[in-house]
């Protein structure tokens, strides 16, 4: 446990759910814990007992929140919960946090199972849908050219980035043809519990956190991480965006939640101390900043000259595209304050400088 997490309290310990298995960390609400191929290897998925009006009356059963990634080891997984973990009943709808592909990738799958509905944002639900049909920020052409523009000069990383065309609809093979519009400040009645829908930006198009204030949990989705911050990146689809600003903006909405809010993130263990947690991530994302300005006076940077900046450790290809996006990102705040002006080198690469 680093400096910053000995702040939280987690109240569960070291207690996971077990694989295939579940863990309750409040009444009807289950946690789950399922594995990801990448560097973040998991993610954490909700179960929450439901009773919704069918054309019978009322059923018992339980809403999920969030899918995991379409591969044959999730499904596999759950599989195994819901031989083992919905007693008996069904699962009634299914509703996603974001668009990246950990959290929609299997929704196609759950609503089809279950003849259960999806509920999103539409600005999700749409963007994933154009994300299944071709190249996104994550690789293709475009993506290539982004990341050149702001210094990538590696033609084996550069080269790997033009090809990797497959990426999100190799993840989200497809996204159900009908949705429900969740909408920031939207009371949905989960089990006989509000959950108040709080809307973010900076991380997805428009991420939805639930809050149930009577039950003092938050299921904050990507928006609030125990350990790590969420990355935050400038895509080549929104090339001048500023979606630190954004980011910044949206956790502060959670102050208002009481300050022994038992947050369930996507990624992590759940904790309390989310006051501290907001804070924690403010002063984190300030003094990158600092370290960006203050790189930028000694001479100016492009995007990959702030990569050892910010990041210490050697990058992959795959970890390189998020991590050049968040640098772009952290430019671009300082660029959209005014403490720096962008420049297009003759060699075709924005470089940043003291305005």
């Amino acid at each position: 446990m680093n400096e910053l997490e000995a702040q939280l309290h987690y109240p569960f310990g070291d207690d996971l759910p077990p694989p295939g298995g579940t863990l309750e960390v409040a009444p009807g609400v289950k946690w789950i814990r399922m594995r990801l191929p990448f560097a973040l290897d998991h993610i954490n998925l909700w179960l929450l007992r439901d009773t919704l009006d069918g054309p019978d009356g009322p059923t018992q059963g339980w809403t999920v929140v969030d899918c995991c990634i379409s591969k044959d080891e999730s499904r596999a997984q759950w599989e195994s919960i819901f031989a083992n973990e919905l007693e008996g009943l069904p699962i009634l709808r299914v509703i996603v946090t974001h668009m990246h592909p950990d959290h929609i990738g299997l929704a196609h799958w759950l609503c089809a199972r279950w003849n259960a509905p999806l509920w999103m944002s539409a600005t999700d639900y749409h963007t994933a849908r154009l994300s299944t049909l071709g190249p996104t920020g994550f690789g293709g052409e475009d993506a290539a050219n982004f990341f050149v523009s702001h210094g990538l000069s590696d033609p084996e990383y550069v080269t790997q980035i033009r090809g990797r065309t497959n990426y999100y609809p190799g993840l989200v093979p497809a996204v159900p043809n009908r949705y429900h519009r969740m909408m920031d400040g939207q009371v949905i009645a989960i089990g006989g519990r509000e959950w108040t829908c709080i809307s973010g930006y900076g991380h997805a198009p428009e991420h939805i956190a639930l809050s149930c204030a009577d039950a003092g949990l938050l299921i904050s989705g990507d928006m609030i991480l125990p350990r790590i911050s969420t990355n935050v990146s400038v895509y080549d689809a929104e090339p001048e965006s500023n979606p630190l600003t954004l980011f910044l903006q949206s956790i502060d909405k959670f102050k208002s939640l009481a300050p022994d809010t038992l947050v369930l993130p996507s990624h992590g263990k759940p904790f309390k101390g989310l006051h501290t947690r907001i804070a924690q991530l403010h002063a984190h994302h300030h003094d990158r900043l600092a370290e960006v300005m203050e790189a930028c006076e000694t001479s100016p940077c492009s995007g990959v000259d702030i990569l050892p900046v910010m990041f210490k450790r050697k990058l992959d290809v795959h970890q390189t595209t998020f991590a050049l996006g968040e640098a772009v990102a952290h430019l671009h705040t300082l660029w959209f304050e005014g403490k720096l002006k962008r420049r297009l080198g003759a060699d075709g690469v924005y470089r940043f400088q003291p305005a």
